[in-house]
């Protein structure tokens, strides 16, 4: 029998999430290397270098790898055997660890969490509650996965419920292109095949925590069904040629997870979650004995990678015009310094309102960018805390009436645009910049000045006006309404030459 002391729950889950706030799996760090030496696309090949130094930078530095710091998700296995010392329940404990992770001082987690989803949507302010599964197990300890989840490689989650004679292989490669590169490729991929609706979604967001072991596999040979089908998987969606950040190259997944649970006769469920590159997550056991311990990886495991500007052309934002802007091509890589303005979901709802009243906005945007990011608050000396990008798509809807009625010359985030996006951005002549997602600590160290200055009571979406210097960016869709994320893929898929493509 093991006796669980409160305290020590409660520090063990906080701990554990500052840990994987800043310390990459080294399964993930070896893997990318990997991607990174393979590729041949420069772009993606760029993409990951950053990623890559991004990380070892949070891990030298104890700060997010990612601006979006997750909404937790929890696993338990409770041993039948298990005794509490404990006044508070089990789920107050565990929100209690995420509280006093979220708020730590010396790093500071940002708050995601809304409550009244579907209304009023104001955020907790501490990033609880977490979402928490349990299961009772034979035995006296307590086992626990805790992972920091991504809104935007959540928000690609997909399920189906196909027909027992459908073909799970076609049903993925149909799926995974329509997920875009919002969930920040190159990542895992969970898939959860059987039970229920619930259970499929559930058996995927476990297998999103598996390591990554998918070159052993191939050198050794699957064993079974299943992994001969994560080794047909890992080599068709690779040959889809999506690559990091969807810029097209040889690496779209690291590897396939696979989990599978006995379904009706006439169902076969069918879920798909990304991990994306941040995917933060950890396993570990309490057996009465305090509370967990995480050993912190050697700087040595990271690789040692130099990032290169190259022939990127330097921008000025202050001075830019209209013409400059129409002169910028897809593919290009360009460096940022001067003033910049911010605003993502929450802030453009507001701003639309006000011109829905025929109001003045608190901002001028006029022959500014605009800069989809909601970031972490600063600790110590920082001006800014990690402030990568958030997923464009989601502001596909506002692009038009902002292009309209502001006069911006352009956006940056991450992930490609939507039709609807495109479209607007080809009427006004405006242009649509990538930032690398996954590299939010190093992005932070291009902005100089940062202040907020307007819907302060936004918290982390609200509009801020950021200085920066020499921030990296890809031309994503130019005036003419040209996309990388449309072009490259499809090139890469017809280059790597395994999957037929149809040319639109």
């Amino acid at each position: 029998m093991s006796i669980i002391r409160q305290d020590d729950l409660i520090q063990s889950i906080a701990d554990s999430l500052q840990y994987i706030s800043y310390y990459h799996p080294l399964d993930f760090i070896k893997s990318m290397h990997e991607a990174y030496l393979k590729e041949e696309n420069p772009a993606a090949k760029d993409a990951i270098a950053q990623i890559l130094i991004n990380s070892r930078m949070c891990a030298e530095g104890h700060r997010p790898i990612c601006q979006d710091t997750g909404i937790v998700t929890v696993f338990l296995k409770v041993g039948m055997d298990v005794r509490w010392d404990a006044s508070m329940s089990v789920t107050d404990m565990i929100n209690e660890g995420v509280r006093r992770a979220y708020l730590h001082p010396d790093n500071v987690l940002r708050a995601s969490i809304l409550a009244d989803p579907a209304g009023k949507r104001i955020n907790t302010k501490d990033n609880t509650p977490a979402v928490i599964h349990m299961e009772v197990v034979p035995g006296d300890k307590l086992g626990i996965e805790i992972a920091a989840k991504g809104g935007g490689s959540e928000a690609k989650a997909k399920f189906a419920m196909l027909n027992p004679s459908d073909s799970i292989v076609d049903w993925v490669l149909k799926t995974v292109p329509t997920m875009g590169a919002g969930w920040c490729p190159p990542g895992i991929l969970g898939i959860g095949i059987g039970g229920t609706a619930e259970k499929a979604m559930l058996l995927a967001k476990q297998a999103c925590m598996g390591s990554i072991d998918i070159q052993e596999l191939i050198a050794r040979g699957p064993r079974n069904a299943l992994e001969e089908l994560r080794l047909e998987l890992y080599d068709k969606v690779n040959a889809l040629g999506i690559g990091a950040q969807g810029l097209g190259g040889l690496t779209t997944v690291l590897d396939i997870k696979i989990n599978d649970y006995p379904t009706h006769a006439a169902n076969k469920p069918v879920a798909i979650i990304p991990n994306c590159a941040a995917t933060r997550h950890v396993h570990f056991v309490l057996d009465g004995s305090g509370a967990a311990q995480f050993t912190p990886p050697r700087l040595e495991d990271w690789p040692q990678i130099t990032w290169h500007t190259g022939a990127a052309r330097r921008v000025n934002l202050d001075t830019v015009t209209q013409q400059d802007v129409e002169s910028w091509k897809t593919g290009e890589t360009l460096l940022l310094s001067g003033t910049m303005l911010t605003g993502r979901d929450a802030a453009h709802k507001r701003m639309t309102e006000f011109f829905e009243r025929g109001e003045t906005l608190p901002v001028d945007f006029t022959n500014k960018f605009i800069y989809y990011v909601g970031p972490v608050d600063p600790v110590r000396d920082e001006v800014v805390g990690p402030a990568g990008p958030t997923t464009a798509t989601r502001m596909d809807k506002f692009t038009e009436v902002m292009l309209d009625k502001t006069g911006l010359l352009g956006m940056i985030g991450k992930a490609e645009r939507g039709l609807e996006g495109i479209a607007a951005i080809k009427k006004h002549k405006a242009v649509y910049l990538m930032a690398v997602g996954g590299a939010a600590y190093l992005v932070s160290k291009a902005i100089r000045k940062a202040r907020v200055v307007a819907f302060d009571d936004l918290g982390m979406e609200a509009i801020h006006e950021f200085v920066v210097e020499d921030m990296p960016v890809t031309v994503a869709v130019d005036t003419q309404g040209d996309s990388v994320h449309q072009t490259a893929p499809k090139l890469w898929q017809i280059r790597i030459g395994k999957i037929p493509v149809v040319l639109e």
